[in-house]
């Protein structure tokens, strides 16, 4: 999807399918979510929030909000009229897979009483009265046989397209006198490196500052544990959105994070930066004496 074009991912589909786990990965990747959202409220909506800043939504429309699909197509007919790229995607289900989620979770199905608990009635209703927006989706995906972590690379595939869309790599530094990050994912010690708070005119400045940075990497144990560092997280990362992650934090200490830890985590940055869209770094404790 080309920056700057409004997108409004409609998420359907029979119920036990994994709506819940999609909408909470589009919720992660940046998306404004919306569950259970009334068709004939769909276009006040989008009116009111096309006049702010949000040009990325997903809302979930499912038999909890309306039992009419054919309305529900001639108002997503209508939607380019206010700018945004609409994809529907539909979530499917086998019969009895569905049967056994709910019998594991022990949800009431929303026809169930209509048909009395007979939930494989219920969902054959259901499949019924939802073909015709079924027919409209862009995309059909069958859950039956994903996990939730599958589902999401799935949803990646057909909606983001790449998955350094979606990551998000946060580097903070840190000193270990004031203790480890509890956000942290993957703690990363450097106090095995020349401390430059011995150096006396280097003392009162930090790892931002070029004399810091050049005086951290003056050593060859600098520049090739920053190497290995580099070769272990650029394997890692792959691996946690196979996971379902989209969020990691790596978090580098030294003994007051003022220093090395730093110099350390703004390199890591710069080297993020030039493969993946959403990096981020914070020192938590630069400011600390």
């Amino acid at each position: 999807m080309a920056k700057g074009i409004k997108e409004l991912v409609i998420i359907t589909g029979l119920s036990g399918a994994g709506k819940s786990t999609a909408i909470g990965f589009m919720e992660d990747i940046g998306y404004y979510c919306i569950d259970n959202m009334p068709p004939e409220l769909l276009s006040t909506f989008l009116e009111l929030i096309s006049k702010q800043k949000e040009s990325k939504v997903a809302i979930v429309m499912d038999i909890r909000s309306t039992e009419n699909f054919d309305s529900v197509i001639s108002v997503l007919d209508n939607l380019e009229n206010y700018g945004y790229d609409v994809k529907v995607v539909y979530l499917d289900i086998k019969t009895h897979i569905a049967l056994k989620r709910y019998k594991l979770t022990r949800r009431k199905h929303p026809y169930a009483d209509r048909f009395n608990g007979d939930i494989a009635k219920a969902l054959a209703y259901e499949r019924e009265i939802m073909t015709p927006l079924r027919s409209r989706a862009d995309f059909v995906i069958d859950s039956s046989d994903l996990t939730g972590n599958q589902l999401r690379t799935r949803l990646t595939q057909i909606l983001v397209g790449d998955d350094k869309d979606i990551m998000n790599i946060h580097v903070e530094s840190f000193g270990f006198k004031h203790g480890i990050p509890n956000e942290a994912d993957f703690v990363i010690d450097v106090r095995c490196l020349p401390n430059p708070y011995w150096v006396e005119n280097l003392r009162n400045k930090t790892g931002l500052d070029k004399e810091v940075r050049d005086y951290v990497f003056s050593f060859s144990e600098s520049t090739e544990l920053l190497n290995k560092l580099i070769d272990l997280l650029d394997f890692l990362n792959p691996l946690y959105i196979k996971e379902g992650k989209s969020q990691i934090v790596f978090a580098i200490g030294c003994t007051g994070g003022n220093h090395r830890s730093v110099a350390i985590a703004e390199a890591l940055k710069e080297h993020f930066e030039k493969k993946w869209d959403n990096v981020s770094v914070n020192h938590r404790d630069i400011s600390r004496s």
